[in-house]
């Protein structure tokens, strides 16, 4: 897991750098931020991606969620390239995930 305060710039890297980024490395882009959601059915990229939606919540109740879903959400990489969490559902989007 790399946070984006580990990143060169930091908390100023743009999304594209971001999405650049993990591509580059195979990895997940894990957000709230709608913009990732439009660059990746827009554009491709971020080629893979978890939308958490689920509104303003607490930090301890979002772990806990992530926490009871999180074998689900990583199954899901491998059905599907977009997943987001809500409160009450996982929801898999797009196309098929890596090969």
């Amino acid at each position: 897991m790399v946070h984006m305060r580990e990143l060169a710039d930091g908390n100023r890297a743009t999304d594209g750098t971001i999405a650049e980024i993990a591509d580059r490395d195979g990895r997940v882009v894990v957000t709230k931020d709608r913009d990732f959601r439009d660059g990746h059915l827009l554009g491709g990229t971020p080629r893979r991606l978890l939308v958490v939606a689920t509104g303003n919540i607490t930090n301890s109740a979002l772990l806990d969620l992530v926490g009871r879903h999180l074998a689900e959400i990583v199954a899901a990489f491998d059905e599907v390239d977009f997943v987001e969490l809500r409160p009450t559902a996982l929801v898999l989007h797009g196309g098929p995930g890596p090969s």
